[in-house]
């Protein structure tokens, strides 16, 4: 209705331009909003505050004549100016009714809109270090972009997911070491673990497939590995420790064998990610290999085209990025002495071919310490010429998990993490989903267990699910009491929907494509969820007051069709979060 009301508007001021206005009105200057009192009426519109200074007009004359000029519609029951200018609109009841019907024409494609036709949109999301297992902190991250993907698309965008994996650094290093260490245990060697390895369970995992590989074959004697080496902490470096033991893994076993368990590591992790996400109804169009982005030469020309540019120079041996002149701290190191370039290369350049597939718009879903990076990233793109606004970040905050008034700890290297999959498998996938979504993405989440596993109206998920459940029971009772629903007979008696609760569970269901189109462009799914929430509350609370299988036929047609039109809206948003919409519970 929003849009309904903004064409009407700009209908209007086309028709003052030349009398009361200058010159031609830009439609996104017209903002049309949710009336916050309802006694106001249902929607207000702030366009003449707006017009006053240009037009040189006091702004209750504008918006007099723009209520003069507005085109009848049969859905707008009045238009009054209210306060120093505003313009509140008050619909007549058939409006929400006609939105009810569009409701149950469109189906799945009642809140889908066309705003983002025509613009390609890459989202990357997730792109945790294949490391270890997915813990809850991704889930956040992969509920999130998953559902921002799907809102992107209800508007029109053309959205390509995209998971980035970081498989060139010194963190993969550090897990192929962290196996072989593990390797040599099941051979009887006994090692002192290093502090700065990973010591989880999937670690002792990955090492029982390497034997069962390669058997003996990759076995070193224990002093061999640890002769000579500097000391790890407390007593020493850990940093320095972790990497003589890389080299001297590559030294004892060669290079070739070395590669052998990176690669088996990574194989192994990168299926658990794969396996985790899709049982998580997490899909991505293309995983994306930071060595394939490496041997493809899009680190050279993104270097080359800094360097065409004129933002490199050479300092100490080293290669430089400008970056103070784009807003950091500092220059950045693009290329070290030794040759070898630094994290922040491939991220330049895979940036940059994102632009060069054609995106317009670059996504990036990071966590929440990445504010400096997303700063350089976007400087490192206006040094080779491209607009660095392309490119959003949406940082997502951390996750604390509470089992009752316990907090559960966390950390990955020392394996105190609790996984994705272990949260699925205790509160299942719909209130993973949903729990991520329900505070904004820029906000701590507290993550109670004990709520996610309750049948409580309390549980957001239990409550939505009721609501289209409630609906499925009706149908059952309907049939079984050998009763019909007419739909036209309830399409010419939608009138009769007069109460209060009839009234307030239509003005949800017509919120919901204005809801869809600010969720998508704000970047915040938890709106969506609030919205479902306010839905099945105005639907339980009209169930427990209405009779909806009433004897008389035009007015029970006419409250079933007001209960499947709420059971398609909340399938919808759910189907948007990703979450199930069951028939029962």
């Amino acid at each position: 209705m929003k849009d309904e009301l903004t064409r009407l508007i700009a209908a209007a001021l086309k028709s003052l331009v030349g009398s009361l206005l200058p010159e031609p009105i830009d439609d996104s200057w017209i903002s049309v909003e949710r009336a916050r009192d309802a006694s106001h009426g249902d929607y207000a519109c702030n366009i003449a505050l707006r017009l006053a200074r240009p037009a040189r007009r006091d702004a209750r004359e504008i918006a007099a004549a723009i209520v003069a000029a507005l085109p009848t519609d049969p859905r707008v029951a009045s238009a009054q100016v209210a306060g120093p200018g505003f313009i509140n609109f008050r619909l007549a009841h058939g409006a929400h009714g006609s939105v009810l019907l569009q409701v149950l024409q469109q189906g799945q494609r009642y809140g889908h809109g066309t705003r983002g036709a025509g613009q390609r949109v890459i989202l990357e999301f997730v792109s945790a270090n294949p490391t270890g297992p997915l813990h809850v902190g991704h889930g956040r991250q992969a509920a999130y972009g998953a559902t921002l993907a799907n809102l992107l698309c209800a508007t029109g965008h053309d959205v390509h997911r995209e998971y980035y994996i970081n498989d060139a650094g010194r963190q993969m290093d550090i897990l192929a070491v962290s196996t072989w260490l593990r390797y040599l245990e099941r051979c009887g060697e006994q090692l002192a673990f290093p502090s700065n390895g990973y010591r989880g369970d999937y670690i002792h995992a990955i090492a029982a497939e390497l034997y069962a590989r390669r058997g003996p074959a990759l076995h070193r004697a224990a002093e061999l590995v640890t002769v000579g080496l500097p000391p790890d902490a407390p007593a020493g470096d850990k940093e320095r420790h972790i990497d003589a033991l890389i080299e001297r893994m590559h030294t004892l076993i060669g290079t070739e064998a070395s590669r052998e368990v990176h690669q088996l590591a990574l194989t192994l992790m990168l299926a658990d990610i794969r396996s985790d996400l899709t049982e998580f109804g997490v899909e991505f169009d293309r995983w994306y290999s930071e060595r394939e982005l490496t041997d493809s030469g899009a680190v050279e020309h993104a270097i080359a085209t800094l360097r065409a540019h004129g933002q490199l120079y050479e300092k100490d041996g080293a290669l430089w990025f400008r970056a103070s002149r784009f807003g950091d701290d500092e220059d950045r190191v693009l290329v070290r002495a030794n040759g070898q370039p630094t994290y922040f290369a491939p991220d330049v350049a895979y940036h940059l071919q994102k632009r060069e597939r054609g995106f317009a718009r670059l996504i990036d879903v990071l966590g929440a310490d990445h504010h400096g990076y997303v700063a350089r990233v976007r400087g490192a793109l206006a040094a080779m010429g491209e607009p660095p606004e392309c490119l959003e970040a949406c940082l997502i905050q951390f996750v604390s998990l509470f089992r009752g008034a316990e907090k559960i700890p966390m950390g990955k290297r020392e394996a105190q993490f609790v996984t994705l999959r272990q949260l699925r498998a205790e509160v299942g996938n719909d209130a993973c989903r949903l729990f991520y979504l329900m505070r904004s993405h820029d906000q701590h989440l507290d993550f109670d267990l004990e709520l996610a596993r309750s049948r409580t109206n309390e549980n957001p998920v239990f409550y939505i699910q009721y609501a289209h459940a409630r609906v499925a029971s009706v149908r059952k009772q309907l049939a079984a009491r050998g009763l019909e629903y007419d739909a036209g007979l309830a399409a010419a008696n939608l009138g009769l929907l007069q109460s209060a609760h009839e009234q307030a569970a239509l003005r949800e269901l017509a919120r919901y494509p204005e809801v869809i189109a600010q969720a998508a462009a704000a970047r915040a799914p938890h709106a969506l969820v609030h919205h479902l929430r306010e839905l099945a509350h105005a639907f339980h609370t009209w169930y427990n007051a209405a009779t909806i299988l009433t004897d008389e036929a035009p007015l029970r047609s006419a409250r079933l069709a007001l209960a499947l039109g709420v059971q398609q809206v909340v399938r919808n948003g759910l189907t948007l979060l990703g979450v199930s919409a069951p028939e029962s519970m």
